[in-house]
Order: C-alpha cells, then sequence, then structure tokens
C-alpha cells in the first residue's frame, strides 16, 4: 500500500506587485491555516515518509509549517523546482521516482495541477480550496503504479472542515 497525501499551498499575499509569482508569500491566513493543518494531521497520527514541495516560496512555506507542526524535521523536505507551474503529468513523474521504501508521501504545490491530479484518482472532491489535503492510499508496490483503479481509500478535508 501507498498513501499520497497531496495538499494545495496555504493562502498566499497578493500585496506585493514586485514580487514575482514564485516568490509571493503566504498571508495571514496562510499562516495560520498550514500549522492548524498540520497539527490535525498529527492528531490523526499521519507522519509523511517524504515532504515533496514546489520551490514556489508560498508552497515551501506551507510544507515547513505542516512539517513543523507534525514533528517532521523541515531540514528533510526536498524542494522540487519540478513541482512548479508544471501538469499533474508532471507530478506523477516526480512521485514515481520515490524509493519504494517510502510508503507514505506529502506534495505540496499549486493549482490547477493539484485539482488534475486529484481528479485523475476520484471525482468525490472537484476542487482543492487552499491548504486542503486530499489523502488517497492504493494498492500499489510502487510509486509508479498509481492509478485510479488502485485507490483504496479517499480523504478529504481543509482548514474549515
Amino acid at each position: 500500500m501507498r498513501t499520497l497525501m497531496l495538499v494545495r499551498h496555504a493562502k498566499s499575499e497578493w500585496g506585493h506587485p514586485e514580487l514575482t509569482d514564485h516568490e509571493r508569500p503566504l498571508n495571514d491566513r496562510g499562516l495560520r491555516d498550514a500549522p492548524k493543518m498540520g497539527r490535525r494531521l498529527a492528531e490523526q497520527g499521519v507522519m509523511p515518509d517524504v515532504i515533496l514541495s514546489s520551490t514556489a516560496v508560498r508552497a515551501l512555506t506551507t510544507a515547513q509549517l505542516l512539517a513543523e507542526a507534525l514533528g517532521y524535521t523541515a531540514d528533510r523536505i526536498v524542494a522540487d523546482e519540478r513541482l512548479y507551474a508544471t501538469s499533474a503529468s508532471g507530478i506523477l513523474g516526480v512521485i514515481a521516482e520515490l524509493d519504494s521504501s517510502v510508503q507514505t508521501a506529502m506534495v505540496v504545490g499549486h493549482n490547477p495541477e493539484m485539482d488534475a491530479l486529484v481528479g485523475r484518482f476520484t471525482d468525490e472532491i472537484g476542487h482543492l480550496p487552499t491548504c486542503a489535503v486530499a489523502v488517497f492510499r492504493f494498492e500499489a508496490d510502487a510509486w509508479d503504479e498509481l492509478d485510479e483503479g488502485l485507490v483504496r481509500e479517499v480523504r478529504f478535508q481543509t482548514p474549515r472542515s
């Protein structure tokens, strides 16, 4: 079994036109929601073996805040530039490279590609709001085997749920 947690980055700040999209930070709500979701996941006993994150500031900060709340050391977060401005297939390509020893992976990224990837695995969720977490359990032996037909469990939560 493989468990994949797909996380859309927390709410970002739009009030700094001098920053590039890649440099946009989290706003106050995002800085509040990410640790909240991390604490909720910790209460549920969730602990990823690896956290992969886009290199965008808002995604990486979300990953760091989630990791801290989970008791996961932030220096173990894998920031991968391929998770920024990509596609659902691009995300799957990064996931497919995970070592077979990894049983649970968290990926922190962006829309629309996160919505598209969630849509490949289920029609139960639809849209990922900021800082939402979609958890999929797959009956798969390797990360490159992930497919809709192998999904055995789907869970979904948002900061407001």
